[in-house]
């Protein structure tokens, strides 16, 4: 059976062919995840180049713009790279023609909604993590950021999904490498030669976010999925379902990963504005590691999907095995990396010697835990397409208690002051990976 021209793994093969199998999806993709990583890095430079009072701004929007980013893309997108591949796996093209409207109709619902709350309201919600000063500083930025850009970028993330789904990694590559080349670019124009300030990032993201959007859409609409869309179709609850079931329940979790960050944020405002930009680095730097485990998960995603949708559970675990350990050996290398320099990795993003000594402490914890996010990450990409999420679910719950709760009383009980709270978010780190991999076992992960 084919994958986007790579043969899907039968009972036989070995954990090396399946490797091979997973690179040849995953490489395209992985490309893109290093291009996205990149500009990410220049973002957190550009907003930290506004001053400390901006850099506090942009890191009390970091994870909502991570949660827009993470629900449409690896989430959300997820249950329609699941939901796609499944249908394909069991042979149903007409379903999986039919559910690129019903993902469609999700995406624009959901953009929406990320629009009006965080457009609307930015004064309100901002201010009540960080406080005022943060919330003013983030403000014009949240409302070009969300205002005009979550809707393409929910539609964007979404149509690339379903080409992850008909197995055209590479296709969606090209479209989102041009993506992430373009916005550090329109990001600094709008920052620095027209003179908008933090606002000109969130600009920046919202055009490449539109052109990404309406080219993905021209290539779907080609048949680049392998398949024509079904552009008249009656809504039905039984594809929405497919998409939901999984999606869901995703953005559920993801929801809890950035409420994690959210809870920390708001704990580490008493410590001073220093101390929230200061964790808003070490936070980019974390959350780098999701487009970096993306690249293998993407791929996971749709070929575990289409070897349940064939009923092969054997080849669906081998699989998800094989993809984690290669995340955690690239998650690993990286945090290794930031583990042993952290002061070199939070002096390429700000020159506050104040600001750059918080983020070193932050790193210094954290970092080392990078190997296990990767992990947890391509075994919770993996469980999408398996349909299988309650033990992800149990991961992030424990990700949770571990980051805010535990990270508390580390500092408030333990007495370890500021390096509990980047204790607790380490420890959180490793137990989303432990957890999520627990559930990957014959007894999950089997026919029902």
């Amino acid at each position: 059976m084919a994958l986007g021209g790579v043969v899907a793994p039968t009972e036989a093969a070995s954990s090396s062919a399946i490797a091979r199998r997973i690179a040849a999806l995953a490489a395209p993709t992985s490309l893109v995840a290093f291009l996205q990583a990149g500009a990410q890095l220049i973002e957190t430079w550009l907003a930290a180049r506004q001053g400390t009072s901006a850099l506090a701004g942009w890191a009390v929007v970091l994870p909502f713009a991570l949660l827009l980013q993470q629900m449409s893309t690896g989430a959300m997108g997820g249950g329609v790279v699941s939901a796609i591949a499944r249908a394909l796996g069991a042979g149903k093209r007409e379903d999986a023609s039919s559910l690129v409207m019903h993902a469609m109709f999700i995406a624009v619902t959901a953009g929406l909604l990320f629009a009006i709350a965080l457009a609307g309201f930015p004064h309100q919600i901002f201010g009540a993590v960080a406080g005022a000063t943060a919330a003013e500083a983030a403000a014009d930025y949240a409302i070009w950021l969300f205002g005009a850009g979550a809707v393409p970028a929910w539609l964007a993330n979404t149509l690339a999904s379903v080409l992850r789904g008909g197995g055209r990694h590479a296709l969606v590559a090209r479209v989102l490498a041009g993506m992430w080349i373009v916005f550090p670019i329109l990001a600094w124009w709008f920052t620095e030669r027209l003179g908008m300030g933090l606002a000109g990032i969130g600009a920046g993201l919202a055009t490449a976010s539109w052109a990404a959007a309406l080219m993905m859409a021209w290539v779907v609409l080609r048949g680049g999925a392998g398949f024509m869309p079904t552009l008249r179709v009656k809504l039905s609850g039984a594809l929405f379902y497919r998409i939901l079931s999984v999606g869901l329940i995703a953005c559920a979790l993801a929801s809890v990963a950035n409420l994690t960050t959210i809870l920390v944020t708001a704990q580490l405002r008493h410590y001073g504005t220093a101390t929230v930009a200061a964790y808003g680095i070490s936070a980019r730097l974390e959350f780098l590691m999701i487009p970096l485990a993306f690249g293998v998960g993407s791929a996971l995603t749709a070929l575990v999907g289409r070897a349940v949708g064939a009923g092969d559970w054997l080849t669906a675990r081998r699989t998800a095995w094989v993809g984690a350990w290669l995340a955690l050996l690239i998650a690993g290398s990286v945090g290794a990396a930031v583990g042993l320099a952290p002061a070199q990795f939070a002096g390429l993003f700000t020159q506050d010697a104040e600001v750059a000594s918080i983020a070193a402490r932050a790193l210094s914890w954290v970092g080392p835990a990078f190997g296990g996010f990767g992990l947890g990450m391509a075994l919770y990409f993996a469980s999408m397409g398996a349909g299988r999420m309650r033990w992800p679910i149990l991961a992030g719950l424990s990700r949770i208690g571990l980051a805010a709760g535990g990270g508390w009383l580390l500092a408030n009980v333990g007495g370890m002051g500021i390096d509990g709270h980047f204790l607790g978010v380490a420890l959180g780190i490793t137990a989303y990976g432990l957890v999520t991999a627990i559930g990957v076992r014959k007894s999950e992960w089997s026919a029902r």
